[in-house]
């Protein structure tokens, strides 16, 4: 008897469950939406990118942007900013990205505390009239978004050694180049943040090119946590 009693209340429990429960799946499989991306949580404050135990800081660069003005780190101090690498002629990933970026620039643009620095990875090409076409194009109108250009040395080793995000010469593939399409987060001191993943481990990078059956992109979660960063 206290057997079959047992049995009883394990099927409630799976009738309950699947009421409340399978309906839910089956919407989303309908929608497509049934991945669940642990990028989506949010550490409040943002957490620092640290190596050897140490805050990561953006390292001292400088270079021509697109008005051929010479703009560094220092012209960043105080502003909370966002960067990437690309290339003009890019063919692939870079449209996207920037225009996830135009995203953020008409989000908060015209904020004297915020700005981007867009980085060639193709400066031989990408002279700053290319990059100021490049600008117009994408209808840029904040004073702080920067196209900048310069030494090749410099900019492959600020991507590669700096930021720790890929960029190199390839002729084998299209374009000529390849790349990892991340943006980083940067605060008013200068210092790489990120919100964590589900685990409380920081994401370091958001994705700046758009994901296939993800619900929230990482450029909402990036336009949320400059949000954040404004207001320290």
């Amino acid at each position: 008897m206290l057997k079959q009693k047992k049995y009883f209340g394990i099927i409630i429990v799976v009738l309950v469950f699947g009421y409340l429960v399978i309906p839910n799946i089956i919407e989303r499989v309908k929608s497509g939406t049934t991945i669940v991306d642990n990028r989506s949580q949010s550490a409040t404050p943002l957490q620092y990118i640290t190596l050897n135990g140490e805050a990561k800081k953006v390292p001292e660069f400088t270079f021509l942007n697109q008005d051929s003005i010479y703009v560094s780190n220092e012209d960043f101090k105080g502003k909370v900013y966002v960067v990437e690498f690309f290339f003009t002629s890019c063919p692939s990933i870079c449209p996207i990205m920037n225009k996830n970026m135009k995203r953020i620039e008409d989000k908060y643009g015209l904020r004297e505390d915020f700005g981007i620095a867009s980085f060639t990875i193709d400066p031989s090409h990408d002279t700053p009239s290319v990059l100021k076409e490049y600008a117009e194009r994408y209808d840029v109108l904040s004073q702080n978004w920067h196209f900048l250009t310069g030494d090749i040395n410099s900019l492959y080793s600020l991507a590669n050694k700096g930021f720790n995000i890929f960029a190199s010469v390839n002729p084998r593939v299209e374009g000529g180049f390849e790349h990892q399409g991340y943006f980083a987060l940067i605060d008013k001191n200068g210092f790489i943040r990120s919100r964590s993943d589900s685990f409380g481990n920081p994401i370091v990078y958001y994705t700046g090119i758009d994901q296939e059956n993800v619900e929230i992109q990482d450029v909402d979660l990036l336009i949320e946590d400059i949000r954040k960063l404004l207001k320290e």
